[in-house]
């Protein structure tokens, strides 16, 4: 059963230190791109943008969340800032933050980041949080890492969804339960990487295609949790800002030296997990990723592995419109 007595604070992305919200006596909670609210951010935003922005912003729109105290952006890309633009116009009655995200983990990105968690926890305790406390946001920090540690590997999606809207003490109860894997036996083994991909059905639709997902890198699964080292000689936040800098890198974060680190991970994981394939999802209009695609194309070619790239809107319609796609490309790998 879900904590009543805690409030919430709103995010979008896997970037967020909710370790640091949590910390402050809130409850992150997630805005996923779901539901059934009305399609009306395009009025507000451009066509041609980030569809995962849009049915966020329609959300809102439609009051289609539970009542927050605040909302956390981070400025991981143009549209992300569009949408706090967007967020302070038509909910301002939901006080907002935008905070600056580095691209890259080297030290003056780290400093320049601890610098925006601090301003975050100000602005935490403005909104009827508590104020930082070391012990409180390594607490946090540790109980974060043990649900990262209890959902590596773990289905259905439903349950990293759940877990990216209540509250961690919550989700870990729940999963003592040891509850089921979703996926069913055979299939063939498929690694999936992407953006945002959240819809339990998509996931249940690459099952009826014949596919097993045997690993991700999506910013709403694997990314979303992910242990965060805690330094004995270095404070909490410090430790915060340098783990989240540190993680590994996805489409919008850099490496300097190593323009191809995204694209070898890949190959690494699909090569671990035993995948026959790779099958790439993105959101339309999602520039950082589709950059990087043609790169990525290419190295999976080199090493031989097979890969299927597809566009969605966060929608179920677009991925079954790919179906035919996706069985095909499963068919070809038996």
């Amino acid at each position: 059963m879900d904590s009543p007595c805690r409030k919430k604070i709103g995010y979008a992305c896997a970037y967020t230190p909710i370790a640091l919200i949590h910390a402050a006596g809130f409850d992150p909670y997630r805005i996923l791109p779901e539901g059934s609210s009305p399609y009306m951010g395009g009025g507000i935003l451009h066509d041609n943008l980030c569809p995962h922005i849009k049915r966020v912003l329609d959300r809102a729109i439609a009051r289609d969340l539970p009542p927050l105290a605040g909302m956390v952006f981070m400025n991981s890309c143009d549209s992300m800032r569009r949408l706090f633009d967007a967020w302070q116009r038509t909910r301002p009655d939901i006080p907002s933050i935008l905070l600056e995200l580095p691209v890259t983990a080297e030290a003056h990105s780290v400093a320049f980041f601890e610098l925006e968690l601090h301003q975050l926890s100000l602005k935490l305790s403005e909104w009827g949080g508590n104020s930082l406390a070391e012990t409180k946001l390594q607490e946090s920090m540790e109980l974060y890492n043990i649900l990262a540690e209890n959902l590596a590997n773990r289905r259905p999606q439903s349950l990293i969804n759940r877990a990216m809207t209540v509250a961690p003490e919550d989700i870990l109860v729940e999963l003592k339960a040891d509850l089921p894997e979703s996926a069913r036996p055979g299939g063939v083994p498929i690694y999936l990487f992407g953006n945002i991909l959240s819809d339990s059905e998509a996931f249940q639709l690459f099952e009826d295609c014949g596919a097993k997902i045997v690993g991700d890198d999506l910013c709403t699964s694997s990314r979303s949790f992910q242990a965060l080292p805690l330094s004995p000689d270095s404070s909490s936040i410090h430790s915060l800002a340098q783990g989240l800098l540190s993680r590994r890198p996805c489409a919008r974060t850099m490496v300097p030296g190593h323009p191809e680190i995204l694209a070898e991970n890949l190959i690494l994981d699909a090569r671990a997990t035993g995948a026959k394939g790779v099958i790439g999802h993105t959101v339309k209009f999602c520039d950082p990723y589709l950059a990087r695609v043609p790169m990525i194309r290419e190295r999976l070619k080199r090493a031989k592995i097979p890969f299927l790239f597809l566009e969605g809107d966060c929608t179920l319609g677009t991925i079954g419109q790919q179906r035919t796609r996706i069985e095909a490309f499963v068919e070809m790998l038996t």
